[in-house]
């Protein structure tokens, strides 16, 4: 592994031409965050809008970001089909991931109980090649892995962390309290980055590090630095930033905003739709008043 699983990680955005992957702009983009004391990059996340990518786009993606940047690799290749994920997760390690991501299954959502989610977990973690990260994004797939079941799963020497959405620092708290030392927690969203921190995780994955890096890397940096309130006015100011790249205008937004602060974001693919003149307008609006554009 390249890098301890800490600090800020950046959920890159899929770049598209006419609906079509532009690795250029993707390499456009990864020459910027290098520049930046990232800790890696996830790639094909819900931000990377992953639902939407065939699998060999999929393994292009990881062959050329690791062309080009040796910082830690984490691939989104969880499905439903235990399989399918397990086929996927090795053949993106073998191009160069080195962390997999494994949103929780959720199709069958009635049936995703605690026995459940151990069985697809093990199952997964004991066929893969490289490290498994749990992904918990309610927001998404309505199913939430239950504290008593991360902290069973973390027993497993294979599973080494968890990203969670939740916005639940108590959660995070109650987790970090019962797991080995060797798992690690990250937040799942930039609007509770500081208390999140607090509360015992060790960084994120933001989608708000796609657009303003330096500003959640000061974050973490100062909340490790003890300097709290240097941190929480950041934290405090990035929060309208982050509602509105994340649950206000979801992809679409944060790819406008990305365009607006001289990243490629280009358009979202179908079926998902660009922001309209009013929200564009409101979407510069909340970056002008968190002095990220003027």
């Amino acid at each position: 592994m390249r890098n301890n699983l800490s600090g800020i990680f950046t959920p890159l955005t899929t770049t598209f031409i006419d609906s079509e992957l532009s690795i250029d702009n993707l390499l456009r983009n990864i020459r910027r965050y290098e520049r930046r004391d990232l800790s890696g990059y996830v790639l094909f996340g819900s931000n990377g809008e992953s639902a939407f990518l065939t699998r060999d786009e999929k393994i292009s993606i990881v062959e050329n970001i690791r062309e080009h940047s040796k910082k830690l690799l984490i691939a989104g290749t969880g499905s439903d089909s235990i399989k399918e994920t397990i086929s996927l997760t090795n053949e993106a390690a073998e191009k160069g991931a080195d962390i997999a991501l494994i949103i929780t299954p959720s199709f069958f959502k009635s049936e995703m109980k605690h026995h459940t989610f151990i069985n697809y977990y093990k199952a997964v973690a004991e066929s893969v090649m490289i490290p498994v990260i749990i992904y918990n994004v309610p927001k998404f797939t309505d199913v939430n892995i239950e504290s008593e079941t991360v902290i069973k799963l973390a027993e497993h020497p294979n599973i080494i962390g968890l990203k969670d959405s939740t916005e639940n620092p108590s959660r995070i708290s109650e987790i970090v309290a019962n797991v080995p030392e060797s798992f690690k927690v990250l937040v799942g969203t930039a609007s509770v980055l500081y208390p999140g921190l607090a509360a015992g995780a060790v960084g994120g994955i933001l989608a708000l590090a796609d657009i303003a890096p330096d500003q959640c890397l000061d974050i973490y940096n100062f909340f490790k630095e003890k300097k709290f309130d240097e941190a929480l006015e950041i934290q405090n100011r990035m929060i309208p930033v982050n509602r509105a790249v994340t649950s206000k205008f979801g992809v679409a937004g944060l790819k406008a905003a990305m365009d607006l602060l001289g990243y490629y974001g280009g358009l979202p693919r179908l079926p998902l739709e660009p922001l309209n003149e009013a929200q564009s307008i409101e979407l510069k609006i909340i970056l002008k008043h968190a002095s990220l554009i003027e």
